[in-house]
């Protein structure tokens, strides 16, 4: 006895989502593929201030002041939390165009589509064979194979000042203002900072204050580390000599180098983005010249005021995510078939005795049709086996009587 059992597995949106991103905890958690280098950065981190916490903090504890190692563990809580949040959410990633939704775009704006196929034919001659050629691929959306495909810029007003709106081949959409495609990530990113691979992911509108404060605890974590671990060696090198301090103290060592050459960049790139929320700017705007080229283009987003600018970047509303991971996609059910074990021995050898003869009764049937069908004057694939009843047995049949050869009752006594 069989019973079927069906059972329904959800699938949720983050497992179809386009790009090359990767997704934990049901798709709480969202980073780039390519996280090898976040790894580097946690370890690093944990490293230093493990060394710090296990030799250090307890000697200054008791030689200067206990708020050393407390002061140390803020920080340190702090610079993880942001890295964590900076490294896990949604950088603000642009979901791609339905295909509906790409048609009617395709649609819309067809008509200078085809207009810039017509331009780039070279001469009115070549029109007979390569401009019917354009045509079909302007409307089809592709492009010929070793050509650009022509721009699609849609101009946009901001604070008086035009605003160009770029169209994306991969996500087919136009994207808003300050949003930029990942080529890394493969994902188009509502304003767009840069990609950064030591915190395994995207800076976005999304993430950027937490990344700003990120780096910004880390230059006090690190200048705190290294400031003290100087201060700790200087205490020991008057009781024991500077050399003895360092057979003594090798770790110390290890965070002096260490804290020595990520102290400059961290402080230098903590300097740069606090120059870019001054400015109200991001660092693909810097990069491009968006604002400083040689048109000398104003930047339409800049409120002409340190403060606003640094309260809109890290203290405004944030956006809620539009991608919606762990929305239910649909449902796929599938059925399994369970064999119960409530089948006696019994049961099992009268099954078992039935089977043999239901099969030799069906071959016996199949043969005799077979046979009948070809001993037949008259046969065809299609002409139906007599009844069971209407067979006689040779008791019953009388022998003045003849039948004709063509009726199926014959048929059927010839053949016994």
């Amino acid at each position: 006895m069989s019973v079927m059992v069906a059972r329904r597995k959800v699938i949720r949106k983050w497992e179809k989502l386009p790009g090359r991103n990767t997704f934990c905890c049901d798709g709480r958690i969202m980073m780039a593929r390519q996280k090898g280098i976040f790894y580097l950065t946690l370890f690093l981190i944990l490293g230093t201030c493990a060394l710090f916490f296990a030799f250090e903090c307890r000697y200054l504890a008791v030689q200067l002041s206990p708020a050393i190692p407390v002061f140390a563990v803020v920080l340190f809580l702090f610079a993880m939390a942001t890295l964590l949040r900076t490294s896990f959410s949604d950088p603000g990633v642009i979901p791609r165009a339905l295909p509906d939704e790409a048609a009617f775009i395709e649609m819309e704006i067809g008509p200078t589509h085809l207009r810039l196929a017509l331009e780039s034919v070279s001469t009115a001659a070549a029109i007979g064979t390569a401009g019917s050629l354009g045509l079909h691929e302007a409307t089809n959306g592709s492009v010929p194979q070793g050509q650009r495909p022509p721009p699609r810029i849609k101009n946009f007003q901001i604070n008086n000042q035009i605003v160009k709106l770029k169209y994306c081949y991969t996500c087919k959409i136009f994207r808003p203002p300050r949003a930029s495609h990942c080529s890394i990530c493969d994902n188009c990113v509502e304003r767009f900072d840069h990609h950064c691979p030591w915190v395994g992911n995207c800076v976005g509108k999304r993430n950027y204050r937490y990344f700003y404060l990120f780096i910004l605890s880390l230059s006090l974590l690190t200048i705190y580390i290294f400031t003290f671990n100087i201060v700790y060696m200087a205490l020991k090198s008057l009781k024991i000599g500077f050399l003895n301090t360092l057979k003594e103290t090798p770790g110390t060592v290890l965070e002096v180098l260490i804290c020595f050459f990520t102290l400059w960049s961290v402080v230098g790139l903590t300097g740069f983005h606090t120059f870019l929320v001054a400015l109200n700017q991001t660092t693909n705007e810097d990069i491009k010249g968006s604002w400083t080229g040689k048109n000398r283009v104003q930047n339409p987003y800049s409120h002409g005021n340190i403060v606003k600018n640094c309260c809109e970047v890290l203290c405004g509303p944030l956006p809620p995510s539009v991608l919606d991971r762990r929305g239910i996609l649909h449902q796929e059910e599938s059925s399994a078939r369970e064999e119960s074990s409530a089948r006696g021995p019994s049961m099992q050898k009268e099954s078992s005795a039935q089977e043999p003869g239901t099969t030799q009764g069906l071959g016996a049937q199949e043969d005799s049709g077979s046979q009948k069908g070809r001993n037949s004057p008259t046969h065809h694939a299609a002409v139906p086996l007599p009844p069971l009843n209407s067979v006689k047995t040779p008791e019953e049949t009388q022998p003045t009587v003849v039948e004709p050869p063509a009726q199926p009752g014959d048929d059927g006594q010839a053949e016994h």
